[in-house]
């Protein structure tokens, strides 16, 4: 937009190419040296309503001489359409110079119309807080992730920001990953050129299927916005403008894993593994210890799912296993090991196979389950007492392990044949120990009952602290069934829904047929619970509403668990 000859320089600006019907759009027209006879052109489609403003600078910066000439005007357009800013005409040193045209499009009215000159304005449209997600369908249990970047257009600068609100990932396991330092890059938005700077990298494991909303990051952020003014040497002059802006909602349909060809001993695990069984040592004496290690690595939700258990046969003694992760977490997700180490003793002489076990998972390159099946491991216990001729290994008959039993020498050996008894000597209760504390104690028991009597009395007469004791009674009731019952989905969030609308009547004393959402919130209010809070509460409602029908994790149930736990123990604070 600009037309020159030698050193002259003669432009049109405007301040937005795009703008709607009830907006203002500034236009200057500027030139590094004086001039006559400027014209501005006829403006078609726009009505002016401001203008021409003219304002001059002079400034000397290390002896050279800076000179700089504007016509602003303000204008407003008279309906839709894509308009031209036609050439303005001024004449300097005799010559005559023009400005290039200027295309504006002006589209529907908008629901907050800014001023052409408004630098909050011209902070919002070059100041841009995207949330990058790498992919919108992922599957259950399948790393996503969501990079934050704040774009600053070359006409503004950032002096500071902070962080107003930070998304809470209720419905995922997220993992933040570690920014050592702030690098800005250059880059495009929306095909203009604009700085930016990543400011946060999450990881995301979705615990629940269909459509889930990732909360927006939200920033203040202090931007420094160049005006019109000038000081007395001829520079710029800024003002600082706080903008609030967010990332927005987006929302991802997060599908369930496939039903055709999932094995029975399937626990959740997805993405792509190694699994082996191995030990420390394959002979060795009875009584001594080895140790059996389970252990499953590569590439996925390592922390998200359980181990398959190790079964050895009668005469291996087992320990609880020790649980080890060694697992880190990048953009592409989890990875590393998670293992199982069993403490193994043998008790008698001889050969113990210890069977193959398998696991399975779901890959994600194939979208198919595989499953990995360990070699079975011989132990040889060389010295030690002879045990049975059989070595049998575990057999389960409705959820227990049935163990042979193994005679091996003397079975009563410990059992004294000749016993050293000696008679008692006859003691009279008159005047014993005894005797004194039977007469003493109803006496000293007197204070005591009319002290806990009155209580009761109290707390029997205390009709609205009774119904709230109730209620509580049934809210922990409730939150127990629900944690017996994390395997099953079902049950799990009737009891939970049950848990917390028990809660709530104990509370603020109001029955199940008032507990509309809105009713709810509005009670939490009036009882200054924080808003924070009270939407927290609604959405767990509204999560065991919808969960009952939409397949979900034993992961995800244990964090709704959780979460319920932690919204009662909160309101009780502020309440």
């Amino acid at each position: 937009m600009q037309f020159a000859l030698a050193q002259v320089r003669f432009e049109a600006k405007v301040s937005k190419k795009k703008l709607g019907v009830n907006e203002r759009l500034r236009v200057d027209f500027e030139m590094n040296k004086d001039g006559d006879n400027f014209t501005p052109p006829s403006f078609s489609g726009f009505t002016v309503v401001g203008g021409p403003n003219q304002s001059i600078s002079n400034s000397w910066i290390n002896g050279k001489r800076s000179y700089a000439k504007t016509f602003s005007y303000f204008l407003e357009p008279t309906r839709r359409g894509k308009f031209t800013i036609r050439q303005a005409v001024i004449e300097i040193d005799g010559q005559t110079y023009k400005t290039l045209p200027v295309d504006v499009e002006v589209t529907g009215a908008v629901d907050k119309p800014k001023d052409g000159d408004d630098t909050d304005l011209l902070a919002s449209e070059n100041l841009h807080l995207v949330a990058e997600i790498s992919k919108s369908d992922p599957y259950l249990n399948e790393a996503i992730t969501v990079v934050y970047k704040l774009y600053v257009s070359t006409r503004i600068s950032v002096s500071n920001w902070r962080e107003l609100d930070s998304p809470k990932y209720s419905d995922f396991w997220s993992q933040a990953i570690d920014m050592k330092q702030l690098k800005i890059e250059n880059g495009e938005y929306e095909g203009e050129p604009y700085r930016y700077v990543v400011l946060r990298k999450t990881v995301l494991y979705p615990q629940k299927t269909g459509k889930l909303n990732i909360e927006p990051l939200t920033l203040s952020v202090s931007v420094d916005v160049p005006t019109k003014r000038r000081d007395i040497f001829g520079g710029r002059l800024y003002s600082t403008v706080n903008k609030t802006v967010a990332a927005g909602n987006r929302v991802i349909n997060v599908k369930p894993l496939p039903l055709e060809g999932k094995p029975e001993d399937f626990s959740g695990a997805v993405g792509e593994f190694e699994f082996r069984v191995t030990t420390n040592k394959k002979e060795l004496d009875a009584t001594e210890s080895l140790d059996a290690k389970v252990l499953v690595s590569g590439n996925g939700n390592l922390k998200l799912f359980d181990l398959p258990k190790l079964n050895v046969p009668n005469g291996l003694e087992k320990y609880e296993p020790q649980h080890n992760e060694r697992v880190r977490t990048n953009l592409t997700g989890m990875g590393g090991n998670i293992s199982d180490t069993y403490t193994l003793v043998p008790q008698y002489k001889g050969k113990y196979p210890i069977p193959s076990i398998s696991f399975s998972y779901f890959n994600l390159k194939t979208e198919t389950y595989k499953r990995i099946t360990s070699e079975e491991i011989v132990i040889n216990v060389k010295n030690g007492p002879e045990g049975s001729s059989i070595v049998s290994t575990p057999e389960k008959t409705e959820g227990t392990n049935k163990k042979a039993v193994t005679q091996v020498g003397n079975q009563f050996r410990f059992l004294k044949l000749n016993a050293n008894l000696q008679p008692t000597q006859k003691q009279l209760f008159f005047k014993s120990t005894g005797y004194w504390l039977s007469l003493t104690a109803p006496l000293l028991a007197i204070p005591l009952f009319l002290f806990f009597g009155k209580k009761r009395q109290d707390r029997l007469s205390d009709v609205s602290g009774n119904r709230v004791r109730k209620a509580d009674k049934l809210a922990r009731k409730y939150l127990s069934e629900a944690k017996k019952n994390l395997g099953s989905q079902k049950e799990f969030y009737i009891a939970m829904e049950r848990a917390l609308h028990n809660y709530l009547k104990a509370k603020l004393h109001i029955q199940t047929s008032d507990m509309s959402k809105e009713r709810i919130e509005r009670l939490l209010k009036e009882q200054d619970v924080e808003n924070t809070v009270s939407i927290e509460f609604i959405a767990l409602l509204e999560s065991c509403e919808f969960a009952r029908y939409t397949p979900s994790s034993s992961s995800a149930m244990q964090q709704d668990y959780n979460k319920a736990s932690r919204i009662i123990a909160t309101i009780d604070k502020q309440l």
